[in-house]
């Protein structure tokens, strides 16, 4: 009874926290849903209004480090309530804001709660749960959490132009503040006995701590696995992908929302099973990132070298190929887990969720620089030629990520001492054992 009782209660958490993380989705994608609205009300060109993001962006991705540091030291409760009560904040700023300062104070704050949800609610599932299943719990996560983005796209569009701007963002509001007070009440950072958090430390060796996960070469391979596979799916889905489809492709509003809709939904089916191959192959977790890196680059060399507009059964394998981004770059933190001592998990995944969010936030301003070099007509005089160009700048990310991650990866099995039969080899060896079994 006692085990069911427990089982049921880390169930628990894991909802709670993954619906903490659907709440900071749904309240960082919130603007992005409303651009029309929000040029009208703060009378910005879309260029400003593109400056939103790239600023929530760039404070999320600032804010990993020490977040990570805070995480090892308070735990997950307190810094996802205290990460949907700025969140709460920066929306109701945002609902009542009229100068353009006061808007983007907002969004600052919606970006300082959002980066302290994610990696606390990671930290929850090797505290409540079996280490045999993590991996597949992260990728759960990860994806489910990604409801918020759904809520966003149509809940709140329906809400905008039923009631308004104010309204829909004091609701916003209030939905990140429930969330505040969801936390505070019911979760728990960890089973009653077992210590969840570091023992109380002075300042030098809080920063010990961060500087021995930095070291670790498996911090370093999560870093890099996050960069390289998480970016070019994050800059299609936040920004740049629709004016690509809709402007460059010419295609409709409606097939460019389904298309991106589809992104999301891959996502979430093919999620578990990464997962599953974390689980069942913990010493062969590149092999499925490299084979994302390869697919996403085939895929993007496919559309961009097509003569002209390129089919829509094309432009829906890209889609399906972006879906990997997501899940692939939560192996990142799979290395980080896996490779640091329980004091050092949250300082681990901070590192790594700056890779991601590093290199994204660097694409899409490049790739703004090169659409505005090739144009000067706005976005909607941009050709299917500007993107183009203005998309290739995706290899410089993918020549660094994956020297980073080769090196990174070397390294790691250097210090391990791992030597590994080819792929291939290991397969086969892996399905006689099986059969042999059955």
């Amino acid at each position: 009874m006692d085990s069911r009782r427990s089982a049921r209660r880390a169930w628990l958490m894991l909802a709670l926290g993954i619906g903490a993380y659907s709440a900071a989705v749904f309240q960082r994608s919130s603007l992005g849903v409303a651009a029309i609205e929000a040029q009208r009300r703060f009378g910005v060109t879309p260029a400003v209004l593109s400056l939103f993001s790239v600023l929530q962006l760039l404070v999320y991705a600032a804010l990993q480090v020490p977040v990570g540091m805070l995480l090892d030291r308070l735990g997950s409760r307190r810094l996802i309530a205290t990460g949907a009560l700025v969140m709460g904040t920066g929306q109701l700023v945002l609902a009542t804001a009229h100068p353009v300062a006061l808007a983007v104070l907002g969004r600052v704050l919606v970006g300082t709660g959002d980066a302290m949800t994610f990696i606390s609610v990671l930290r929850l599932i090797p505290v409540w749960f079996a280490p045999r299943r993590v991996p597949i719990l992260m990728q759960v996560t990860g994806i489910v959490g990604q409801v918020g983005q759904i809520v966003a796209a149509y809940p709140l569009v329906a809400l905008l132009q039923s009631a308004g701007w104010t309204t829909s963002f004091l609701i916003a509001a209030a939905v990140a503040l429930a969330v505040s007070a969801m936390a505070i009440t019911w979760l728990r950072d960890a089973p009653p006995g077992v210590a969840a958090v570091a023992a109380a430390a002075s300042v030098k060796e809080v920063l010990a701590r961060l500087a021995h996960a930095w070291r670790e070469p498996g911090t370093q391979l999560g870093l890099w696995t996050h960069f390289v596979t998480m970016f070019s799916g994050v800059v299609f889905a936040l920004l740049w992908g629709y004016p690509f489809l809709v402007v460059g492709e010419h295609r409709t509003p409606a097939e460019a929302g389904v298309l991106l809709s589809l992104l999301v939904l891959v996502a979430m089916g093919i999620a578990p099973v990464f997962g599953q191959l974390a689980m069942r192959w913990p010493y062969r977790r590149s092999i499925p990132v490299l084979a994302i890196i390869g697919a996403t680059a085939g895929a993007w060399t496919l559309v961009l070298l097509w003569p002209g507009r390129a089919p829509l059964a094309v432009l829906v394998a890209l889609v399906v190929v972006l879906a990997s981004n997501g899940p692939g770059s939560m192996m990142g933190f799979d290395y980080a887990r896996t490779e640091n001592r329980p004091d050092r998990i949250g300082s681990a995944s901070g590192i790594v969720n700056v890779g991601g969010f590093a290199a994204s936030l660097l694409t899409i301003a490049l790739i703004g620089i090169v659409l505005d070099l090739q144009s000067s007509g706005g976005p909607t005089a941009y050709t299917l030629t500007d993107f183009k160009l203005a998309f290739a700048v995706q290899y410089l990310f993918w020549a660094v990520g994956l020297t980073g991650f080769l090196r990174s990866r070397r390294r790691l099995r250097t210090a391990r001492g791992v030597q590994l039969d080819p792929f291939p080899r290991a397969v086969l060896r892996y399905w006689r054992r099986t059969r042999a079994g059955a």
